[in-house]
């Protein structure tokens, strides 16, 4: 891709991103994204094929540019099922103030707007695989109590460690970010754990 094809799909994810957080409820056109971006329609359909593809790829250019691969290094470098719990839970604890508006940008729209909810559901899930192969790992290290299934292990982890989890205890409760983080921790471990 030459540096100026680049720097084009750049400004449109850049545009995007900014619209989904100012626009919180409101579906986001691609001519809005190309006015933003100060070019034509037909410039951002030349980038993405759909809304659906540049909604997804804002959330992945979201993550790049935050670095959220790089965080997760912790999580890969884990060599216990605990240790990869610990470090889940950190990592994303700490992510989600950052991306806060943007998810609630999602959150809000997701249910009427089928290309939001497509990216909404690409992120989670990769998050539900982290999940899983922390349970895998804890299952196969024989620490994941035996009253869990491994797929409800799984939904209880990736359920517990939500957005809308984070926004509860933080936003409308008033728990710091360490807070959430060390009692996420806690009650993760006592509830999934043997012993």
């Amino acid at each position: 891709m030459t540096k100026s094809r680049k720097d084009t799909k750049n400004r449109i994810l850049q545009a995007s991103w900014a619209l989904m957080e100012q626009r919180l409820g409101k579906v986001i056109s691609m001519s809005a994204i190309a006015k933003e971006a100060g070019i034509s329609r037909q410039a951002v359909y030349i980038h993405f094929e759909s809304r659906t593809e540049l909604m997804i790829a804002t959330l992945n250019y979201v993550d790049e540019v935050k670095g959220l691969d790089e965080r997760f290094n912790q999580f890969r470098e884990a060599k216990t099922g605990l240790a990869q719990l610990d470090a889940c839970v950190e990592v994303w604890g700490n992510y989600i103030p950052e991306i806060y508006s943007l998810a609630k940008a999602l959150l809000v729209t997701r249910e009427t707007d089928e290309a939001m909810a497509a990216a909404w559901n690409n992120s989670m899930g990769c998050l539900r695989a982290i999940c899983q192969q922390t349970i895998q790992t804890l299952h196969t290290e024989g620490k994941l109590d035996s009253t869990w299934q491994q797929e409800q292990a799984v939904e209880m982890f990736w359920t517990m460690i939500s957005i809308q989890n984070w926004e509860q205890l933080t936003v409308e409760c008033g728990w710091t970010t360490e807070q959430y983080i060390d009692k996420t921790k806690l009650l993760l471990k006592k509830s999934l754990l043997v012993g």
